[in-house]
């Protein structure tokens, strides 16, 4: 269970990370504990005036949103958006991150792909020299799975099927996740283009060039990295 310490440092990141959402913005929201704290504040901002629209990154993710009084329109439509946040497993301070640990990771790529502007908001514990103490989340097509679970094996990776509460897990899409543990990762870029070529892996947890800054709360005060 995480401490209320890491809390308050997620909420500290997440009312910084708002204050770049302007009026008549489209706002990708992300999934997970840091990205819900963004949520919550925007809710109160919209409440208060702020007009929005948004994409959620999950089911989860848009009944909260619209729970809040935040209008939501489908991600697959949208050609753009203005601003999004999110959170992360790990990041480095050149970007990378690996995200997935909620298992939104494809339409969490998706979102930051369409985002001008993709903050990432965490706690001081996510922040790595090396990704990779934290495993790669991949989403797989299930007609794919063992097929895509030899390849993990091949390029390196201790592969293990996700299960949550004594169940395969599956994902918002109807999918499969794999958790595969490369180690520390040297190049994060060049895992990334190996893992983009296995056919039926719909998406992989590492982000690499899909972040304009990561907004990390040390408890006093925020770091920016960009």
């Amino acid at each position: 269970m995480e401490t209320t310490h890491q809390d308050a440092e997620k909420l500290a990141a997440a009312k910084a990370a708002v204050k770049f959402v302007k009026d008549g913005d489209i706002v990708g929201l992300g999934t997970g504990s840091t990205a819900t704290f963004a949520i919550q504040e925007l809710g109160i901002m919209v409440k208060n005036g702020l007009k929005i629209k948004a994409a959620a990154s999950s089911i989860h993710t848009e009944k909260l949103a619209k729970s809040l009084g935040i209008e939501v329109l489908s991600l697959g439509e949208l050609s753009f958006i203005d601003i999004s946040i999110d959170g992360a497993d790990e990041f480095t301070e050149s970007l990378d991150l690996i995200k997935g640990g909620g298992g939104a990771l494809f339409r969490e790529k998706i979102m930051a792909s369409l985002s001008k502007n993709s903050i990432i908001v965490t706690d001081a514990s996510k922040k790595v020299k090396k990704l990779g103490a934290f495993k790669v989340p991949v989403e797989v097509v299930p007609q794919a799975y063992q097929y895509v679970f030899n390849q993990m094996l091949i390029l390196g990776g201790k592969a293990v099927q996700r299960i949550k509460d004594n169940e395969v897990f599956i994902t918002d899409n109807g999918n499969f996740i794999i958790d595969a543990d490369f180690g520390l990762i040297d190049d994060p870029a060049k895992l990334a283009s190996a893992l983009n070529q296995v056919d039926g892996l719909l998406a992989h947890g590492i982000f690499i060039n899909l972040t304009s800054k990561v907004m990390m709360s040390t408890g006093d005060q925020i770091m920016v990295f960009e």
